[in-house]
């Protein structure tokens, strides 16, 4: 889930579309709602934030500091316009990149997760350090491409897709399937019940399964789902 915050409705209804589109849930903010919400938001609503996103408006350089008192998730400037001079304010402010407009979410995509990898990759489980660094058959590119396995196209529906990347980006770690849900379709969705993750968890595994010759994922009644490779 990403947090989009602009002080234009438009920008962040379009936004909130093009990431949809991806299997990526997303929800848009004012300036003026962000820093209540950041605050007052649970520690399990603020862990499903996957990166934010914070377009033109006077005082987000100073939101960085704030956002970095709360969440471990990526920070991404978009630019109405070039500006060295700006570019290098925000990176002094603490922003973790910052991207002209035009840019596709494919795009936000890969530059988030390059940037989780560097700000958490070291936060991992020691068995999960292990695990990555032998041969993967399986191959996941965070970035709306279908992931491969034996170097061969693996395509899967968009939410399952997004929520293998999930798993994989914290392997190791077991997760509820509350969190994967909050991810997946946002904590502020209307109309869809937590149980789908279950029906989409499990056809994802069977996939899996069938190709891989073994099962991944570990799922765990009322624990969750832990991907263990």
């Amino acid at each position: 889930m990403y947090c989009l915050v602009d002080a234009r409705e438009a920008v962040n209804a379009g936004y909130a579309a093009s990431f949809d589109r991806e299997g990526v849930s997303a929800f848009g903010l004012s300036p003026d709602e962000f820093a209540s919400w950041l605050t007052s938001a649970s520690r399990n609503d603020l862990d499903a934030v996957q990166g934010f996103l914070l377009g033109d408006f006077d005082e987000r350089a100073k939101c960085a500091g704030l956002i970095r008192r709360h969440s471990r998730a990526p920070i991404i400037a978009l630019a109405d316009q070039r500006s060295l001079e700006q570019t290098l304010v925000l990176f002094d402010a603490g922003i973790d990149d910052v991207l002209p407009k035009p840019v596709h979410v494919r795009e936000i995509l890969a530059r988030s997760e390059a940037i989780w990898r560097r700000v958490n990759g070291g936060a991992l489980p020691v068995a999960a350090h292990e695990a990555a660094s032998r041969p993967e058959r399986l191959k996941v590119f965070f970035d709306g491409r279908d992931p491969e396995i034996d170097g061969v196209t693996f395509p899967l529906p968009r939410r399952e897709r997004h929520i293998l990347e999930y798993l994989v980006r914290n392997r190791g770690r077991r997760l509820t399937k509350a969190q994967v849900f909050n991810v997946i379709y946002g904590v502020y969705s209307n109309g869809v019940e937590e149980s789908v993750v279950e029906g989409h968890v499990s056809k994802l595994r069977k996939k899996l399964v069938q190709r891989l010759g073994y099962d991944p994922i570990e799922a765990k009644r009322y624990m969750g789902y832990v991907y263990v490779g």
